[in-house]
């Protein structure tokens, strides 16, 4: 029988609320994005995502080896997939991910799907910004997407935006 099992991590952005189906991560977010979050079923260090986290934060893991479980359509996943191809310290615009798929006009619908990103920082969706550069809709809000990208840059003074 499947197992799912959640619970909230503490990290240096506040808490999140990550949620597993059979050890796979299908959600994690932002408590304060997301009050409706469930209450936790296991203790937050029994969890690898919590470990995994918190040598991102860290600066020593790079959260890109986890096993996910992203629930979406099959464009979603194509989405979702280019993002964790982004380097930890650069962004790409929505735009440039529209053309990689194949898709040059589908920059709203490639928007769409990142909005709906239920995996957050594992599926940085934090690294999209607007053709112009400009930070844009980010669920966490833009004060943490804005954190996120100065600390893995920081984290990385080899690679720039």
């Amino acid at each position: 029988m499947p197992s799912l099992t959640n619970t909230v991590i503490e990290t240096p952005l506040g808490a999140m609320h990550a949620m597993l189906h059979d050890q796979r991560l299908v959600s994690l977010r932002f408590v304060d994005q997301h009050p409706e979050a469930a209450l936790p079923s296991v203790p937050a260090e029994a969890m690898p995502v919590a470990q995994a986290l918190d040598a991102y934060f860290q600066g020593t893991g790079t959260l890109s080896h986890s096993p996910l479980h992203p629930e979406g359509t099959p464009f979603q996943q194509a989405v979702w997939t280019l993002l964790r191809g982004i380097p930890r310290g650069q962004t790409c615009s929505y735009s440039e991910i529209a053309h990689r798929l194949g898709r040059p006009t589908a920059v709203r619908a490639v928007a769409q799907a990142i909005a709906r990103n239920p995996i957050h920082l594992f599926i940085p969706c934090h690294r999209v910004v607007g053709a112009d550069g400009q930070l844009t809709g980010f669920a966490g809000g833009l004060w943490r997407k804005a954190w996120l990208l100065a600390f893995e840059e920081a984290a990385n003074p080899s690679v720039r935006r």
